[in-house]
Parts: C-alpha cells; sequence; structure tokens
C-alpha cells in the first residue's frame, strides 16, 4: 500500500460571485521515499491540494473524493485527530516565511513545541535537539539566537525556521509549497540538499511545489502539471521534461528565461490570454481559449487522460487533451533540449 493515496479529489469554494471548483478530480499516489512535483500557474490548485492534504482548507471549503495516508482516511479525521498527525505523521513548509511564523514567541520554543507535544520530550531535551534542527537548516549561533523572536531574523532565516519546525518529528510526508522562494542560491541548494537527505534517511515522502522548473528537474522523481484546479499532464518528471505532450506544459517551458532570447534581446515568450476565474472555468477543458489547438468539444466536456508513450523514455505519461494524436504530432516536429527545457 501506498503511504499516500489520492483519489478524485474535488475542492469547491463559496466566492462572493458563487460556488467555484478550486480543485476538480486531482488522484495521485505517493510512496515512502519518494517525491512528487506540482507545478502550475498561480491559482491552479496547487497549494489548495497541498492544504487538503493536511486538513487546513478554508472554514466553508467543501471537499470531495479520498485523500488515505496509510490506509487512514484523512477526510473523515475529527480536527482533535488531524492536530495530531500535523507536525507529526505530516508536516509542511508554508508558502510564506513572514507570517508563517507566532511574532510572539521566541523561535526556539516554536521549534521545540512538537518535539514536547508528539515526541513527549523533556524541556532540555527538546531544546537541545531543537538547537540542532537549526544549525542543520543553517542558522548560526543558534544556541545564542534560541530565544530570539520572529523579527529579529531575515526573511530567508525564517523560511529555514519553519523548514526546521516542519522536520521536528521526522514526519512520513512533507510538503513544501514553494520552500526555497526567500532564500539566496547557496542556502537554496543547501535546504534541497537537505530535503534531499532526509528522504534518504527517513523513507520521508515528500511533495514539493514550486514555480522554479530547474528545481522541480533536479529534486522529484514524479511530477503533475496542473492548470485550472486540474492534472492536464502527468508522470516521472524525466518523461514530462521530455514530452511536453500537453500545449499548456509547453508554454510552461517555453516561458522560461533563455539566455540566448536575452541575448537577442528578444521578448519572452508568453501564453495567450490570461488565467480564468475560478467560476469563471469551461465546462470542458480549463485551457480552452487559451490554447491554439481549441475546438468545439474542448469547451463542452473534460478531456478524458490518455497515455503516451514519450520516445527516449521507458515511462509513459498521462495527458488530458481531447486532440491528443493531433496536438502531439504538431508539438514533435518542434526541436526540444530535454535535460534544459529550453526550445530551440
Amino acid at each position: 500500500m501506498s503511504l499516500l493515496e489520492v483519489t478524485n479529489l474535488t475542492i469547491n469554494l463559496q466566492t462572493h460571485r458563487g460556488r467555484a471548483q478550486a480543485v476538480r478530480d486531482v488522484s495521485f499516489s505517493l510512496e515512502r521515499g519518494a517525491t512528487l512535483g506540482l507545478i502550475g500557474e498561480s491559482g491552479c490548485g496547487k497549494s489548495l491540494t497541498a492544504l487538503a492534504l493536511m486538513g487546513l482548507l478554508p472554514q466553508h471549503a467543501q471537499v470531495d473524493g479520498s485523500i488515505l495516508l496509510d490506509g487512514m482516511e484523512l477526510l473523515e479525521q475529527s480536527e482533535k485527530q488531524l492536530c495530531a498527525l500535523r507536525g507529526n505523521r505530516m508536516a509542511m513548509v508554508f508558502q510564506e516565511p513572514m507570517s508563517a511564523l507566532n511574532p510572539v514567541h521566541s523561535i526556539g520554543r516554536q521549534v521545540a513545541e512538537p518535539l514536547r507535544l508528539h515526541l513527549r520530550l523533556s524541556r532540555a531535551q527538546a531544546r537541545s535537539r531543537a538547537i540542532e534542527l537549526l544549525e542543520r537548516v543553517g542558522i548560526a549561533h543558534a544556541a545564542q539566537r534560541f530565544d530570539d523572536y520572529p523579527h529579529q531574523f531575515s526573511g530567508g532565516q525564517r523560511q529555514r525556521i519553519t523548514i526546521a519546525m516542519a522536520l521536528a518529528c521526522g514526519p512520513d510526508l512533507l510538503i513544501a509549497d514553494e520552500p526555497t522562494t526567500a532564500l539566496d542560491v547557496t542556502v537554496q541548494q543547501h535546504i534541497l540538499d537537505l530535503l534531499q537527505s532526509l528522504v534518504a534517511e527517513h523513507a520521508m515522502a515528500l511533495v514539493l511545489i514550486s514555480h522554479d522548473l530547474g528545481v522541480i528537474a533536479q529534486n522529484v522523481e514524479q511530477l503533475l502539471v496542473m492548470y485550472g484546479g486540474t492534472v492536464v499532464e502527468s508522470g516521472m518528471t524525466e518523461a514530462v521534461f521530455a514530452s511536453r505532450a500537453h500545449p499548456y506544459t509547453r508554454g510552461l517551458f517555453a516561458a522560461r528565461p533563455q539566455l540566448h532570447l536575452a541575448a537577442q534581446r528578444q521578448p519572452l515568450p508568453t501564453i495567450a490570454g490570461t488565467v480564468p476565474e475560478l467560476v469563471d472555468l469551461p465546462l470542458g477543458c480549463p485551457f480552452a481559449g487559451r490554447c491554439s489547438f481549441t475546438a468545439q468539444p474542448c469547451f463542452v466536456e473534460r478531456p478524458p487522460a490518455h497515455t503516451l508513450q514519450t520516445p527516449g523514455t521507458s515511462a509513459p505519461v498521462s495527458l488530458a487533451c481531447w486532440r491528443q494524436p493531433h496536438v502531439v504530432h504538431c508539438l514533435r516536429k518542434e526541436a526540444i533540449e530535454p535535460t534544459t527545457g529550453t526550445i530551440a
């Protein structure tokens, strides 16, 4: 049995314009020690999917489907039961480090709290372990700074502190939502290396959300490409990077800053149109209208997932597109450099 099994996850939110399906029929599984990446534009449902796993959705959100953690249905757990799991068996590094820490408690107390709550360590034991964690994520002079408050740290340091909090109890599942956003390149690599080592040491499963395709390429084995609350392409990371079979996936890669375009003073490619409001999503494919391959069926019904074998890789990808054969034929005419994500 997989550590995490998500089946047909659907999240409805109440907005001032009515009900909106923010996440629609998302399914995936994750083994112990495995890594999964979520990519897509802001508002595509990545963070809401992560919050659903943690049971931290907005109060009036309606959730359907199934989320199994080691066979346990999380959607049936009470808030008290979820509190016993959060920070212990599953943990999350939140996207915004400036607001993720409690400003009235010292950072040492906040890192030590899950150790005392879940592992029942003594105050002295929790302090010692918290200092080790802070040092491991790169906080200099951690013992001296243990009693400092969040406002005394930079944004990058606060991000490292939130990572230490999430790692405190050695969770089975770690969800990292843009964990390196506020960090410089050197510290970013240190944190990513730390996450990888913990996955290897403790067979911890990792869900990594990022806009940085380079970070995703180097740090996750599986990949979901999300748009409009749905998964439009998925598979092993190498296969998805090699195929880029969905027009939206291709648009994301084309919009990456590229040195040769900058040298030639060429404008950065963009995806035509704008991301629609959740209440305005088409009944069919959420990318309909922005996609250059849009046809009438795309507006009427959501396309089923097709399996596509990628040349040069042993792993297939799953592609949700009504015009799959035509789209794949057109896209394969383009020259691709799979290892860099650069479209020639």
